[in-house]
């Protein structure tokens, strides 16, 4: 669907179901709004980061710390784990897949090991920190959680799954992996200026605040500024980067079926009749119908029985298909934009195995932290 159609359609699911159901509708958008102003400001603070070289420095470093293709894969799954606890899924995927695609091509090998580790992982480390993916926040909506309450609950499932799939998609592709002798060239400027700092402040304010929404935004939208006050930065690309139909289209998808998992008691009672297993296969098949905000609304609408096992089900799900998430759109055009040539089906083969294997060790992960 183009970005224009989904956002015309999200705008009309909003608007049927403010007409139908205009209670309904306040509190699914009151449940969804915050973490949609949480990826625009961090996705700000993404473009800021890579204006100031922040990202294209780390791949430098990395090709530079690393002599085999193992090692390199080790160091961009730590990488990518980071910037996405940090900054969020669709940074990551947004801003890390060029500067990996050229990190492989100047060392001559891994480039399918990173591009589609990218994303793969990019989804799997997204159970780290609440504003790592806009799923957790939707989910979190009926607890009462800081940023550091989260990770003491999640640690351990995210760090699992992110080396379970790391394992699988190595695993697939440990042929590119081998050889390489090249010596990366240096990245042309690195200014660790206004975009470090609003890293900074961003990580620190997601971890301590309940509420992190507007604040970061605020950050991202200050940092943008000085960017482009500086002429270092364009309204077309800051308008690019933030995708805004495609997150209105998505908000307004969302909002209408968390009016309908209010209206309609079907998502809650299925979910109180499973365990936390099948809570967690439930959410993960529901992100490929409809992907995994809107059905993060739909199946949080109600406070949720093993809302961990819901938030490993929707993360980790949408590695299965390009329906999954928002990140499977921006890491396409990223990849593209670098050159690359990604394949769908590859990275859904990929998935089908990485899927099944990173839930079940993210729920047995869940089970020793006592949170499943």
């Amino acid at each position: 669907m183009a970005p224009w159609a989904l956002g015309a359609a999200g705008v009309l699911g909003a608007a049927a179901a403010v007409a139908l159901r205009p209670g309904g509708a306040r509190a699914a958008a009151a449940q969804d709004w915050s973490p949609f102003v949480l990826v625009a400001g961090l996705l700000l603070i993404g473009l800021v980061a890579d204006d100031d070289g922040l990202f294209a420095a780390a791949g430098y470093r990395l090709a530079r710390l690393t002599h085999s293709g193992s090692a390199l894969f080790i160091g961009a799954t730590v990488l990518i784990g980071l910037v996405t606890a940090v900054l969020n899924l669709d940074t990551s995927v947004a801003f890390l897949t060029p500067v990996l695609v050229y990190t492989a091509r100047s060392r001559k090998l891994g480039e399918p090991a990173l591009l589609y580790g990218c994303l793969l992982l990019s989804n799997a480390g997204s159970l780290l920190l609440p504003g790592s993916n806009l799923t957790n926040l939707i989910v979190l909506g009926h607890l009462q959680l800081t940023g550091s309450g989260f990770l003491a609950r999640m640690w351990l499932p995210a760090v699992t799954a992110l080396t379970v799939t790391a394992v699988v998609v190595a695993f697939f592709e440990r042929r590119s992996l081998r050889g390489g002798t090249a010596e990366p060239a240096a990245p042309e400027r690195l200014v660790p200026g206004v975009g470090l700092a609003a890293v900074v402040l961003a990580t620190v304010l997601v971890l301590t605040l309940k509420s992190p929404a507007i604040p970061v935004a605020a950050v991202g939208l200050v940092a943008a500024m000085i960017h482009l006050a500086r002429g270092r930065a364009s309204v077309p690309g800051v308008t690019e980067v933030l995708g805004l139909p495609v997150l209105v289209g998505l908000f307004g998808v969302a909002v209408a079926l968390g009016t309908l998992g209010r209206a309609w008691a079907g998502p809650a009672e299925l979910l109180s009749h499973l365990d936390s297993w099948g809570t967690a296969a439930v959410a993960g098949l529901a992100t490929i119908v409809v992907n995994n905000l809107p059905a993060a609304s739909l199946l949080a609408a109600r406070t949720p029985s093993h809302p961990f096992s819901l938030i490993v089900g929707l993360n980790l799900g949408p590695n299965l298909c390009v329906t999954g998430s928002l990140a499977w759109l921006l890491w396409l055009r990223a990849a593209r934009g670098a050159g690359a040539e990604p394949s769908l089906s590859r990275a859904s083969r990929i998935g089908v195995v990485a899927v099944p294997l990173s839930i079940a060790a993210a729920l047995g992960a869940l089970t020793l932290t006592g949170s499943l």
